[in-house]
């Protein structure tokens, strides 16, 4: 069976380990609850209100969705944790108060006030530019695109933001989120956060749109883009060209063409192409880059044309955010390590380093946790703390837990603030 069969057959094999009772084992047996503790409460000794405060929404009972959870210490969340397995965990904003008395407070008096600043890229958003699977499928060609997208973004918000405690947690199906948890970054208020997003979104427009880059002269030559740039071209004629053969037929190689700012040009290439539409992508790609940069470097020609190469290749590699998920400081994220109900895999944290070998196949599922923990893990006893049998689990841990011990006590200030640009 091929990796992209694998892909598609992912929800029908899985699904079926995930219930409150397996759910049950897995939080009491193989949750990583000290570190996790640790990172919410940014290291503090006794439980600070970046932990107490903390909204927690749990998705039990096959679908009952439960918001403004709260707790007051590591114990706490544990058992509760235990007690209802949910199905999903997310994790919201720090409020000024503890969210599970929020129906209690009068207006204005419960806000939220910090939050990690997070960012969410989904496959589904590549749907338009990715040819090996649509939809909820992703295989080992397409998730490249997301290997792309961790390059760019953490290059940005360390060298452009200055941000230097981030984490990359694989979703558990078909992407990866973003959580930065710098002190200075969890202050930021919605005006800053939708800044921050907009300054890295750079691919604008649905799927009716033929040309979703559009940068001026003086954002051509930003560091940014110039950095992004450089990342891109390392990937893509294997991405975009070999493995997607985004050129291979008339039907690809015309949306490409949709965003060429010439229409002589454009029945020129679509001409030669239909002649020979058998030519590799790699090889269309060459003659188009010739044919549009000789007509560039005539007196008169339009900017666009001499930027096009460019702006294709930020167009179909580039990332792409879900800005609302980054911009409300009240939007929720699903937690590390929770269990995707879809595929039943672990949410797994993705070291700065692996970026280009991290495997979504390999990631664990609750089926596979379940066996290393044994026939024993089906009764009762007492809480554990680690992973303590689950070895599939434990890479993932030990980049959990190195990413926690660098983040510095937390100062639990609620004050604002926010970045120029």
């Amino acid at each position: 069976m091929t990796r992209e069969e694998t892909a598609m057959e992912l929800d029908a094999d899985e699904t079926t380990e995930v219930s409150p009772m397996t759910l049950g084992i897995y939080y009491r047996r193989a949750f990583p609850h000290s570190a996790y503790y640790k990172w919410l409460n940014y290291n503090g000794v006794a439980p600070t209100t970046d932990f107490t405060h903390r909204e927690f929404s749990f998705t039990i009972n096959d679908g009952v969705y439960v918001r403004y959870q709260s707790f007051r210490d590591a114990s706490e969340f544990q058992r509760e944790l235990v007690r209802l397995s949910p199905s999903k965990i997310d994790i919201g904003a720090i409020f000024t108060a503890a969210p599970k008395h929020a129906k209690s407070l009068q207006p204005g008096v419960f806000r939220p006030v910090a939050k990690e600043l997070v960012f969410d890229i989904d496959m589904t958003d590549y749907d338009d530019v990715r040819t090996c699977c649509q939809g909820g499928a992703i295989c080992a060609k397409c998730w490249k695109f997301m290997v792309i997208a961790m390059h760019v973004l953490d290059r940005a918000l360390r060298e452009d933001f200055g941000f230097s405690h981030i984490m990359w947690v694989y979703s558990g199906r078909r992407g990866v989120h973003c959580w930065v948890c710098d002190e200075r970054a969890r202050q930021l208020d919605d005006a800053a956060r939708k800044a921050v997003a907009g300054y890295l979104s750079i691919v604008r427009g649905g799927a009716e749109k033929g040309k979703k880059v559009n940068l001026s002269q003086r954002h051509a030559h930003h560091p940014h883009v110039v950095r992004s740039m450089e990342i891109i071209e390392e990937y893509f004629e294997q991405v975009l060209l070999e493995d997607q053969e985004i050129l291979l037929t008339r039907e690809r190689w015309n949306k490409v063409l949709a965003a060429l700012p010439d229409e002589e040009l454009r029945n020129q290439i679509d001409t030669q192409w239909s002649k020979r539409p058998d030519k590799p992508s790699v090889e269309k790609w060459s003659e188009m880059v010739d044919i549009v940069e000789k007509r560039a470097s005539k007196r008169g020609a339009k900017f666009a044309l001499s930027t096009f190469e460019r702006d294709i290749m930020l167009q179909y590699a580039y990332p792409r955010l879900d800005e609302n998920v980054t911009t409300h400081l009240n939007h929720l994220l699903k937690s590390p390590f929770c269990i995707h109900p879809k595929t039943g895999r672990v949410c797994t944290p993705i070291g700065q380093d692996q970026f280009d070998t991290f495997d979504p196949f390999a990631a664990p599922t609750l089926a596979c946790v379940l066996k290393e923990l044994g026939s024993d893990s089906a009764v009762g006893g007492k809480l554990q703390d680690v992973s303590q049998a689950a070895a599939s689990l434990t890479g993932y841990v030990d980049v959990f837990e190195k990413f926690v011990a660098l983040l510095p006590v937390s100062s639990n200030s609620t004050s604002h603030q926010s970045l120029d640009f």
